[in-house]
């Protein structure tokens, strides 16, 4: 808890400048802290000259952290079919699973998997354990979370980690809720300190403008969720070999806070831009929504897929589901256009993995070029129909 001493206090207000989360106001001479915005940073308990702001930690249960070995993946599935994350994990999780010297394993929800497991193995891990039950068919967080959550307190996991996807977002923080520890939100980066035996958990913060390197110092397990195509899947190796566990979860149904009803996918011909090998976006310069068909013609010639930027979503020309960035999907094509979109860091921390990145922008100056392996300065309503049709009659 964070508290102000009404002795030391003297009114000056260097509190108020050092927080970024406007949680501090002046009644009077003395610094009052609205808990409900403070997130404990301590930049005013630094910046206060007189010592008058100080954050007292409750008391913390002492736990056994040998107690705790391995890593665990959980291995996001829908109808049958493994999400690609999960194979992106399984490749970091093998590297780290060989520095920790620990096993790496696979948990696998859901009903009629038993063929996922030798797929989950040949991927790099070392057991799979599974929970087939009827009950898991159809995804609801409460159940999810509720077979992971037994599972971890039965086997005691080191690390668990997850897919920062719809699902994953949805169930993982009742998991670390339920086992007490802390979950690290859309992680870009994942490294072991030997030294100390935590998992050094790295992500984007302040809307992109620092990265923050964020431990779980005393409470196990460590939980992260992971942004797809930032991590890399190892070659498939059919020739490894691995256990299966079968596991069993009673499930009382009289918790159950929500019911399933049905599934409605997307309509349209949606390219999913996480999966798409050309990405052509479109951000501000655009001017207008009907404008989105340039980009729309230029990806169908390429057999790629339409993005876009914060602005042009926000202004609602496109739907939230093509938004790239910090805010929206991290993609990792092997070409990305960014059109008329100026190359915010919050834009730039979504695709700058992509292999080659084509700019085109009128300003000279705009950060994308920075980044851009090739950068066209000029008026992009000029420039996409002269490629678009320069693309087609290649095609032909």
């Amino acid at each position: 808890m964070i508290e102000v001493i009404d002795q030391s206090c003297v009114g000056c207000g260097a509190c108020i400048k050092a927080c970024a989360y406007d949680a501090i106001h002046m009644e009077g001479k003395l610094a009052v802290i609205d808990v409900d915005k403070c997130t404990l940073c301590g930049a005013c308990v630094q910046a206060c000259p007189f010592g008058a702001i100080v954050i007292r930690k409750a008391g913390v249960a002492q736990i056994d952290k040998s107690e705790y070995q391995g890593i665990w993946i959980f291995a996001e599935q829908k109808d049958g079919v493994v999400a690609p994350v999960v194979y992106e994990l399984l490749g970091k999780g093998r590297e780290l699973a060989e520095q920790m010297e620990a096993e790496l394993s696979a948990v696998l929800l859901g009903s009629g998997i038993e063929g996922l497991a030798p797929e989950l193995i040949a991927f790099g891990a070392d057991q799979v354990i599974t929970v087939d039950d009827p009950e898991l068919k159809n995804f609801r967080d409460s159940r999810y979370a509720k077979a992971l959550t037994e599972l971890a307190r039965k086997y005691k996991p080191a690390v668990i980690l997850a897919g920062a996807t719809v699902t994953g977002r949805s169930f993982i923080p009742r998991v670390a809720i339920d086992l007490h520890t802390g979950l690290t939100a859309d992680c870009t980066g994942l490294d072991y300190d030997p030294e100390s035996g935590n998992l050094l958990q790295t992500r984007p913060a302040f809307g992109g403008n620092i990265m923050a390197t964020i431990v779980t110092s005393n409470h196990r397990p460590q939980m992260a969720t992971v942004r797809h195509k930032v991590m890399n899947a190892l070659p498939r190796d059919e020739n490894r070999s691995g256990i299966v566990i079968q596991e069993q979860v009673v499930f009382d149904l009289d918790e159950e806070d929500s019911a399933w009803l049905s599934f409605e996918p997307e309509a349209g011909t949606l390219v999913n831009i996480t999966e798409a090998n050309i990405i052509v976006s479109g951000g501000r310069g655009l001017k207008d929504a009907k404008n989105f068909a340039l980009l729309e013609e230029l990806a169908a010639a390429l057999g790629g897929a339409v993005g876009a930027s914060r602005a042009a979503v926000d202004a609602e020309w496109i739907p939230y589901s093509h938004q790239v960035g910090q805010t929206g999907k991290t993609v990792k094509p092997t070409v990305y256009i960014a059109c008329g979109i100026s190359g915010a860091i919050q834009h730039l921390a979504g695709m700058s993995s992509a292999d080659y990145i084509i700019a085109i922008n009128k300003d000279p100056d705009a950060p994308i070029f920075k980044v851009a392996d090739l950068g066209i300065v000029g008026d992009l309503f000029e420039v996409l129909p002269e490629l678009t049709k320069k693309v087609r009659e290649l095609r032909k």
